[in-house]
């Protein structure tokens, strides 16, 4: 299961894709059909200085607007037609523009303080914190707002922080921009303010495309692929919003079975599987897509798997059981290094011993990592004695402390906080070329107990204790 912080590199981020410019031209043809649209025939000659200028002077006629409202929506229009038509790098200028020239002024911030400081009187303190209150709204932020009041204006908004995040890192202005569009999406993206849908082989044939294109874990091959994920017994359910009610803000997959899976090829295998399982015992959440990458940080992806598991807990009265099969994306990016540098502590004695018995004289990490290189899960022999050393140092990355007392791997984190039970490893559960380049094939099951869920949570968000199953504690028993 791919979790919002471990989407395929591989795949480009969907930001202001062909299905979302289309959508909002469409959206945006009436009002479009009012506007001027100033900046469609800009020479591509045109200068750096002469286009940050042309941009300045366009924001600055969106903020301080002085018209009516129809006037208002049609500049905001004929700006947000401009920055779909931008390169990357004309689009990072329009947000150094909009962070740099409409920030919050620092001369009112500190007369309104120096005010605020000197009042003598509740009645002037509070006037002087309302005033500082509104001037440390920075003038940007109207024209942010503005968008959202635009048809599909909130995708526009999501897809633009999405091209802000992967810029803003080493730049504190445009880190702080995008925390104003990060605010703003938020109290629109509430998830008091989601609704959950089934997305069934009957839902609107764009809304099946989306989810073909968005799929970032498991790659859906076809529609009868996608058909049959979407059959009586493999389910898909998306949070949505009302302001886009075509447009999943984030899905699950889910796969009712008789058991624990530990596999994930055997899960997504549609040849011969015509009938449903007629009593399915467990539930398996095997891929979650976080489809805007412009809401990172709004968490939608916890309560959606809650929400899912109380949905179907009481739907099918047989399910007795929710579970992941989940990725290990970090588990190999951590072994590596530790390969790499020799550590002394990384094999027991007895898997030295192992290690040398079967690949010669020498050291025995410098050796693993050479065996470890090549084909080995194609040779069941060198799988086999492979096996115990390998599971045992992916329990034990699993279940290592990282920044802050978090577990390592993101996926664990995500399904740790969210109150699962890191329940088993599963050997060769993903032999594909990804898995076996993140995490040398091996996926994991986070078992969701309803009544243990708050417990568990609590345990991992203030005592840092990750809840283990037997299995998982067998195996770090192995390495004490």
């Amino acid at each position: 299961m791919a979790d919002v912080e471990d989407r395929d590199p591989s795949k480009p981020l969907a930001v202001f894709n062909r299905l979302t410019i289309g959508e909002l031209k469409k959206a945006w043809e009436g009002l479009k059909s009012v506007a001027k649209l100033r900046f469609g025939g800009a020479e591509e000659t045109e200068s750096r200085a002469a286009k940050e200028a042309r941009i300045t002077a366009a924001i600055r006629e969106c903020v301080y607007a002085k018209g009516g409202e129809a006037s208002g929506r049609t500049h905001t229009v004929e700006l947000g037609t401009l920055y779909l038509n931008l390169s990357e790098a004309e689009r990072r200028t329009f947000h150094e523009t909009l962070a740099r020239d409409f920030d919050t002024d620092e001369a009112l911030l500190r007369t309104c303080a120096e005010v605020w400081q000197t009042a003598r009187t509740r009645q002037v303190r509070i006037r002087a914190e309302i005033a500082l209150k509104e001037a440390l709204v920075p003038p940007r932020v109207r024209l942010l707002k503005q968008f959202a009041s635009l048809p599909n204006g909130l995708k526009f908004l999501i897809d633009m922080r999405a091209d802000l995040l992967a810029q803003a890192q080493d730049d504190p202005g445009l880190y702080k921009l995008s925390l104003d569009l990060k605010e703003i999406l938020a109290s629109w993206f509430d998830v008091g303010l989601l609704d959950l849908r089934e997305i069934t082989w009957e839902s609107p044939a764009a809304l099946l495309e989306k989810l073909i294109e968005y799929e970032a874990v498991h790659k859906i091959d076809s529609w009868g692929d996608l058909r049959k994920r979407l059959a009586s017994d493999r389910l898909c359910f998306a949070f949505f919003h009302n302001k886009m009610p075509g447009e999943p803000l984030i899905f699950v997959e889910v796969a009712l079975v008789d058991r624990m899976s530990d596999n994930i090829a055997a899960l997504l295998e549609t040849e011969g599987r015509t009938t449903d399982t007629p009593r399915p015992t467990t539930a398996i959440f095997y891929s979650i897509t976080n489809t805007q990458p412009g809401l990172a940080g709004i968490h939608l992806g916890n309560f959606l798997i809650k929400t899912v598991v109380e949905n179907l807990s009481r739907e099918h009265s047989t399910l007795k059981h929710f579970a992941t099969l989940s990725p290990v994306p970090g588990f190999r990016d951590w072994l590596a290094p530790r390969l790499e540098k020799e550590a002394e502590d990384l094999l027991t004695t007895g898997e030295r011993s192992t290690v040398l018995a079967n690949c010669g004289e020498g050291n025995a990490v410098l050796r693993l990592q050479e065996f470890l290189a090549g084909p080995w899960h194609e040779e069941p022999a060198a799988a086999a004695w492979l096996k115990p050393i390998l599971m045992r140092l992916c329990a034990r990355y699993l279940a290592a402390g990282g920044t802050a007392g978090r577990a390592l791997d993101p996926v664990a984190h995500f399904h740790l906080n969210n109150g699962a039970r890191l329940e088993r490893i599963n050997w060769l559960a993903n032999v594909s070329e990804t898995g076996m380049a993140r995490s040398y094939g091996m996926m994991v099951n986070y078992y969701y107990k309803l009544s243990d869920i708050e417990k568990n949570h609590e345990g991992y968000a203030a005592k840092k204790k990750i809840a283990l199953g037997r299995e998982v504690r067998a195996l770090l028993k192995k390495q004490e």
